[in-house]
């Protein structure tokens, strides 16, 4: 059975929206969320994302050496929230081209969030393996300091994360997010955080960091996917689209999700839907007044009127 501890750092592991990233996807929203629009019916020119994926699936029958493919089939696992399948899938990619560090900790990733939420070996071993590939790796070193969190080195994952962030450029979008674990397991744990914090010096903005928007939609582009499924720019747009009302089913369902009402917001700014991704804001906001500072900063980050 998890201790208390374990299941405080689980919620660290599954906060962090920017790095560890649930399912993305557009509503099917209950009658007093008029201010989201329905999700988009699938018809014949758009099928949903369980069609794609088949579709994926027979073409990496025909081509089974295809790393990317393997990759993109993972990634489209794990926004439909199929981990375990999503880590059989990385593993290939892993075996395909084991020089690829994202491949690593993609599949560690995968491993954690397909299990009880915990940095178990296997997982660690991936997001290892990822770190020697690539040292830089942001979302490898956030997950072996949550491991070390979970087994209770609450200060050696502290620095872990104070590091990372002194690593990263200052326009990285897992900042916040990092900040927020530092944050929240320095108070569980009554450790000083906040002069660290404020001493740490990020590096200027890097060209090819991803955004704080385009970071909403993790893994590979539209254009690789189209590249590694053969799949037309349309029934792309609509596997997105499919996967946005996914997110958005969840949050009608579990709208005290304060993460995942980010994550909304950030997946509408980057299909630039600026009115939905204001409307989620407020959705948020309604359903969790108690954390408005907070909805209200990421919206700012995201450029969202509030």
């Amino acid at each position: 059975m998890a201790s208390a501890e374990s299941k405080t750092s689980r919620i660290v592991l599954m906060g962090a929206g920017l790095i560890a990233v649930a399912g993305i996807g557009t509503a099917v929203w209950r009658a007093q969320h008029k201010t989201v629009p329905p999700a988009p019916v699938a018809t014949a020119t758009q099928p949903d994302a369980a069609t794609m994926i088949a579709q994926l699936e027979a073409k990496l029958k025909a081509n089974p050496k295809d790393a990317e493919g393997w990759r993109t089939l993972g990634w489209s696992f794990f926004n439909t929230q199929r981990f375990a399948e999503s880590a059989t899938a990385y593993k290939r990619a892993t075996q395909l081209a084991p020089e690829k560090a994202e491949y690593w900790s993609s599949l560690g990733e995968a491993l954690v969030l397909a299990g009880p939420g915990a940095v178990d070996p296997d997982a660690k071993v991936a997001f290892e393996t990822a770190v020697k590939r690539d040292p830089s790796d942001p979302r490898a070193r956030y997950y072996l300091a949550v491991g070390k969190d979970m087994a209770s080195d609450h200060n050696g994952a502290i620095a872990d994360w104070l590091a990372l962030l002194a690593a990263s450029p200052s326009d990285a979008p897992w900042a916040a997010d990092v900040r927020k674990a530092i944050v929240d397991v320095g108070a569980k744990n009554k450790i000083e955080v906040a002069t660290r914090l404020s001493a740490v010096k990020m590096g200027l903005p890097v060209a090819g960091v991803p955004s704080i928007a385009t970071a909403a939609i993790p893994g590979p582009t539209p254009d690789q996917m189209r590249a590694a499924s053969g799949i037309p720019k349309g029934q792309q747009d609509a596997m997105v689209d499919g996967m946005l009302a996914s997110l958005a089913g969840k949050l009608a369902a579990n709208p005290k999700n304060v993460d995942g009402w980010i994550m909304l917001m950030r997946s509408h700014v980057t299909l630039g839907q600026t009115v939905k991704a204001r409307a989620a804001f407020k959705s948020a906001t309604a359903a969790n007044p108690g954390d408005a500072p907070r909805l209200t900063a990421a919206a700012r980050e995201l450029g969202i009127p509030t």
